[in-house]
């Protein structure tokens, strides 16, 4: 449901609201049968520029408040009433506490307001977590065979794969590496007598 936002009479709206209108824009400017006037196609075009560009700066802004919720976990405990004050922000707008704010909040549940937050953070982390497990599919599992129960036949091994041979021989290591020749001495012929 959209709601006046500061002083500029925005509105806010969710996630799912954002997708119904851009698919609402979407269907009236390619629907064959209601045909738009070319200035309603330049509305609506103009419209779901403005959604994105909205959905992009809500990205901007949800980073930014992500990154600054972080600097001050990292100031903990000098921080505490602004890390406080930005995770109840950041909870009212549906962020989900990592390990690590809720680290910090046990850390700190010596303080009211801290140990007030810290019951809140657990509940959206819970429901996060239940939501997630419910919706992903469980990985297949291989069934183990039980005593008793009928069991699969052995797979045969599978054949050895047979390397193909080279064209040339692999050389010796004694034919890259030649040994080493010990130095001959000088002739003595050339040796003057005394």
């Amino acid at each position: 449901m959209p709601t006046p936002n500061g002083s500029r009479g925005g509105m806010a709206f969710s996630a799912a609201e954002l997708h119904v209108l851009r698919r609402s824009l979407a269907h009236a400017l390619q629907s064959p049968s209601a045909p738009l006037a070319a200035e309603e196609v330049q509305d609506c075009l103009r419209l779901a520029q403005s959604v994105d560009e909205a959905v992009r700066e809500a990205g901007r802004l949800r980073a930014f408040v992500l990154d600054d919720l972080a600097r001050y976990r990292g100031a903990l405990p000098g921080s505490l009433s602004g890390y406080l004050e930005l995770l109840r922000q950041a909870l009212a707008a549906g962020y989900e506490p990592t390990p690590d704010d809720l680290a910090a909040l046990r850390a700190l549940r010596a303080n009211p307001a801290a140990a007030v937050l810290l019951e809140r953070a657990r509940a959206v982390a819970e429901r996060s977590v239940r939501r997630r497990l419910s919706t992903t599919p469980a990985p297949r599992t291989r069934l183990l065979t039980l005593a008793g129960g009928r069991e699969e036949p052995p797979r045969p091994a599978p054949a050895p794969k047979e390397r193909p041979r080279p064209e040339r021989p692999v050389p010796t290591p004694g034919e890259v590496f030649p040994p080493r020749r010990k130095p001959t001495p000088p002739p003595a012929s050339g040796l003057a007598v005394m």
